[in-house]
C-alpha cells in the first residue's frame, strides 16, 4: 500500500508541474501574439487566445487549481511516510518532501514555463482550459500570488503595446515606397550648374543632409549631393565649384516595390536616400531610410524638425488637413471608410472627388463631410478644410 500510495503521490507531482509550467507559459503570452498564430492553423493557439480575453481570471483560478494538486500530491506522500518511518526520521522525511513539493511541483516548472511563452501553453491547452473552468470559482491563493499578480499586471500593460507593435509589422510587411515617399513636388533640388556655395546655402536653409542633383528637370537627375561633402569642402578652403563635381550616384528605385524589400537593399548597399520613379521613368518622388522607418515605429521628430502638423483641430468644429496626409490616416480620424483605390493622400482624394485640379474655396461633399480646397499650389492640393455637413 504505501508504495501505491508513493507512486500516486509522484503521478500528482508531475501532473502539478506540467499545470504549473503551462500556467506560467500562459500568462507571459502576448494575446496578439496567440491570435496570430490562431490564423495560422494552431489549435492550441486558438485555445489560449480565448483563455487571455479574460487575463485576470487566470491566475486566481490556475492558483486555486495548483494548490489543489499540491495538497493531493501531499496527501498520499505524507501518509506513506508516516507508515515507513517515525520519530526524528519521519521529521526529516516530512520536510524533505515539503521542499521537493516546492521546488518539483513550483519553482521549477514555473522557471521552465516563463522561459517559453506559448509554446507549453499551446502544447497543453486542454488542460488549461479544463484548469481554468474547474478553478474559476477559486478564492484561495498560495503564498508567491501577489508577485505573479504583479507580473501579470505589468504583461496585461505591455499585451496592448505589443499588438499595435504587430499590427504596425503586419502593415509595414504589405506598404509600398509610393505611399512613404516624399513627393516630387516637395523634394529640395539643385541644379548640377549650381555652385557648391549655393548649394550650402540650400542644404542649411533646407536642413537637408542629401540633396538630388537635376539636370535638365525634376526627371533627369544626375545624383545626390551630401552636406558632408559641402562641409569638408569648406573646411579645407576650397574654391567653389559647379555642384556636379561633387555629387555621388544616385540610387533609383520603382515606386511600387515594397518597404522591407527595400530597406534591407539600402542597409546592405549603405543607402540613405533613393530616388523613387514611376512606371514611365519620371521621378515620382524620394524616400530615406528614416522614411522606412517611421512607417514601423512612428513619427521620428528631432530638435531640427519644424514641422506643421498634418492635422489641426479648428475652434468653430472640423480640422484643417494637409493634402500630404494619408486617406486610411484619414478614415481612422473620422472612423468612415473613404475612397483609397486610386489615391494615396488627402489632396489626392480632393482631386478624385472634383474630377479636375479644384480652385481654392471650393468644396465638394463626401458621406457626411464637406472636403474644401483651402490651398492650391500649381495642380496639388496642399490644405484640405474638412467639416460635417
Amino acid at each position: 500500500m504505501t508504495t501505491a500510495a508513493l507512486v500516486i503521490a509522484a503521478v500528482m507531482v508531475v501532473v502539478t508541474a506540467i499545470m504549473r509550467a503551462a500556467g506560467a507559459s500562459l500568462v507571459r503570452t502576448p494575446r496578439a501574439v496567440a491570435a496570430r498564430d490562431a490564423a495560422e492553423g494552431d489549435e492550441g493557439a486558438a485555445v489560449v487566445s480565448d483563455l487571455l480575453e479574460d487575463r485576470p481570471r487566470l491566475q486566481p483560478a490556475l492558483g486555486g487549481v495548483h494548490t489543489a494538486l499540491l495538497v493531493l500530491a501531499a496527501i498520499p506522500a505524507t501518509w506513506a511516510l508516516t507508515r515507513m518511518v517515525d520519530g526524528w526520521v519521519l521529521l526529516g522525511a516530512l520536510v524533505a518532501l515539503g521542499l521537493l513539493l516546492v521546488v518539483m511541483g513550483d519553482l521549477v516548472p514555473r522557471k521552465i514555463g516563463r522561459d517559453r511563452p506559448g509554446a507549453l501553453a499551446y502544447r497543453f491547452a486542454g488542460l488549461l482550459k479544463g484548469a481554468v473552468a474547474l478553478g474559476g470559482a477559486a478564492t484561495d491563493f498560495i503564498s508567491d500570488l501577489d508577485e505573479d499578480d504583479d507580473e501579470d499586471e505589468d504583461e496585461h500593460a505591455a499585451d496592448a503595446g505589443e499588438a499595435q507593435l504587430i499590427t504596425s509589422v503586419l502593415e509595414f510587411s504589405d506598404t509600398i515606397v509610393r505611399e512613404v515617399m516624399t513627393p516630387r513636388t516637395d523634394m529640395v533640388c539643385l541644379r548640377a550648374n549650381e555652385s557648391t556655395d549655393h548649394a550650402l546655402d540650400v542644404v542649411l536653409e533646407a536642413g537637408r543632409s542629401r540633396v538630388p542633383v537635376l539636370g535638365e528637370g525634376t526627371d533627369d537627375i544626375l545624383g545626390v549631393l551630401y552636406a558632408r561633402d559641402l562641409l569638408k569642402l569648406m573646411d579645407d578652403e576650397a574654391e567653389a565649384r559647379p555642384s556636379r563635381q561633387l555629387m555621388r550616384t544616385a540610387y533609383f528605385v520603382p515606386e511600387t516595390k515594397r518597404v522591407p524589400e527595400l530597406l534591407r537593399e539600402m542597409q546592405a548597399n549603405q543607402v540613405h536616400l533613393a530616388i523613387v520613379v514611376d512606371e514611365f521613368g519620371g521621378t515620382a518622388g524620394l524616400v530615406t531610410i528614416e522614411d522606412l522607418l517611421e512607417e514601423l515605429v512612428g513619427e521620428i521628430v528631432d530638435e531640427y524638425d519644424d514641422e506643421e502638423p498634418l492635422v489641426t483641430l479648428l475652434d468653430e468644429g472640423g480640422y484643417l488637413i494637409d493634402g500630404r496626409m494619408g486617406v486610411d490616416e484619414l478614415e481612422e480620424l473620422l472612423g468612415v471608410e473613404l475612397p483609397d483605390d486610386e489615391w494615396d493622400t488627402v489632396g489626392g482624394l480632393l482631386l478624385g472627388l472634383a474630377g479636375r485640379v479644384p480652385k481654392e474655396g471650393e468644396s465638394f461633399d463626401y458621406d457626411a463631410h464637406v472636403f474644401t480646397a483651402e490651398r492650391v499650389q500649381g495642380r496639388r492640393v496642399a490644405r484640405v478644410r474638412l467639416r460635417a455637413r
